[in-house]
């Protein structure tokens, strides 16, 4: 390994994934870089609907446990929303049963089967504040945010490279078992709702994706309006907002909650989900000595695993020389 190099860690990626794993290896005394192809507010974390929930990840049996680590600092933010961005919110998942889940779901607190569904009070996350929130902290434990684009994880310059990438992990490391899920909401004013709502995903057809596709109806409410949602379109690239599924998304939402029909839309959201068969979390040692740490394809869980995938990630870095 060059010596010259250092101790430095450069984590590739600065969506909600790269930047809590930076939190976590600088709090831990590593010297951290992140670098970001675009700023947090144009990632593809900043316009997710962003409800903790374990959804389109694998495998089950380790997400669970991801899932509840990071719940559990959830739960503490949820004392500064403000500056954190995150609330404890109640909702229900119509038609979802707690039989029907995995081990996980008895071990969170409050989530209780009803006449209507599954009831809970889970966190809900304002997605640029806690972004910006999160910069904020990797600053005060010494880290930087530099927007850099990358053209391979061999040209990072460090004795430990993160690669946080999502989506683009699919042509730098190359990976093509990383697949987008176009995921589409419409933000509407917000008409007096001030609890989540979700159902499950059914088959569609037309333009939100025909036999690869699905829709499912949810809303939460948000600072800035109700976020309503929303599609699943495997392999679907466009960034751009399908007026057609936009009036899908309100009419699907307003007939469960009709006052939702008259609502003033604010704005369109696309985000890419980076799907992959199962998330992968391990290091690899580089012909040269140095160690590259993947950390990629959290589907539509980025969020809700960010802090139980950060710590192990940080897990597989060494241990940083001696003060």
């Amino acid at each position: 390994m060059d010596r010259e190099l250092g101790d430095e860690v450069i984590v590739v990626g600065g969506g909600v994934v790269g930047l809590t794993t930076a939190v976590v290896l600088a709090e831990g005394g590593r010297r951290v870089r992140v670098w970001a192809r675009e700023s947090g507010e144009r990632t593809t974390s900043a316009v997710a609907g962003a409800l903790w929930w374990p959804y389109r990840i694998e495998p089950e049996r380790l997400v669970g446990d991801w899932a509840l680590e990071s719940l559990a600092v959830y739960e503490e933010l949820a004392a500064r929303p403000e500056e954190t961005g995150v609330r404890l919110v109640e909702g229900v998942h119509d038609g979802l049963r707690l039989d029907a889940l995995g081990p996980w779901a008895a071990r969170v607190p409050g989530l209780a089967d009803t006449d209507e569904g599954l009831s809970a009070r889970l966190p809900l996350i304002d997605m640029p504040v806690h972004l910006a929130w999160l910069r904020e902290r990797l600053g005060k434990a010494g880290g930087t945010v530099e927007e850099r684009e990358v053209g391979g994880l061999g040209e990072v310059p460090a004795a430990v490279v993160v690669n946080c990438t999502g989506l683009g992990a699919r042509s730098l490391v190359p990976d093509p078992a990383v697949r987008p899920v176009r995921g589409q909401l419409v933000l509407v004013e917000n008409p007096g709702i001030s609890t989540w709502y979700g159902a499950a995903e059914e088959p569609a057809g037309g333009p939100e994706g025909g036999s690869e596709g699905s829709v499912s109806t949810y809303f939460f409410p948000q600072p800035g309006g109700l976020l309503l949602g929303g599609t699943a379109q495997e392999d679907a690239w466009s960034l751009e907002p399908d007026p057609e599924i936009a009036a899908g998304i309100v009419a699907r939402c307003a007939a469960v909650r009709p006052e939702i029909a008259g609502a003033r839309v604010l704005g369109h959201r696309v985000g890419l989900r980076p799907y992959r068969d199962a998330v992968r979390l391990e290091s690899e040692l580089l012909p040269d000595g140095r160690v590259l740490v993947h950390n990629y394809g959290h589907g539509g869980a980025g969020v809700t695993v960010a802090w139980g995938c950060a710590r192990q990630a940080a897990g597989l870095v060494e241990p940083g020389p001696a003060a």
